[in-house]
């Protein structure tokens, strides 16, 4: 019998609305990973983009647990000597919350051309306002831990 595989003009792709606002970090963006990767669906194949597109609001009131808040350093370098830079996830969060919410789904997804194309179909925003509201984007409940 012959395996059936999904062809890229025959993929469908939704669009989904996730609310940031109370989450934790890192539980969101593994959720938001599975989803852009297409691994919530039955035709799922690890060599294709299968995945839906998701936008994200209120990224400024996502929640990290711990001391991530002034341990966790973001880094990256510009190229240039001398150029690395690090700021800790509080300033990040309040500058650039976007970013924060971004750089950890992304690495969650895969490396190289695939898991860039994936990353294409994310849209983070700071506030609850977006530009995507005629896609009529569907809610994706992400679980949060519920503390007893």
């Amino acid at each position: 019998m012959a395996t059936v595989m999904a062809k890229e003009d025959a993929i469908e792709r939704k669009r989904f609305l996730v609310d940031a606002q109370g989450k934790v970090l890192g539980r969101l963006a593994s959720q938001v990973a599975h989803v852009l990767r297409g691994k919530h669906k039955p035709t799922f194949a690890p060599h294709l983009d299968m995945g839906d597109h998701v936008v994200v609001i209120n990224a400024e009131k996502i929640h990290l647990t711990g001391r991530k808040l002034t341990d966790k350093i973001y880094r990256w370098h510009s190229g240039y000597i001398g150029g690395l830079r690090e700021v800790s996830a509080e300033r990040m969060l309040k500058s650039h919350p976007e970013r924060v919410v971004e750089w950890a789904i992304q690495g969650m997804l895969p490396k190289g051309r695939l898991g860039r194309a994936m990353a294409r179909k994310l849209k983070v925003y700071k506030g609850t306002d977006h530009p995507h509201a005629a896609q009529k984007p569907e809610p994706l409940t992400v679980g949060s831990r519920n503390k007893a």
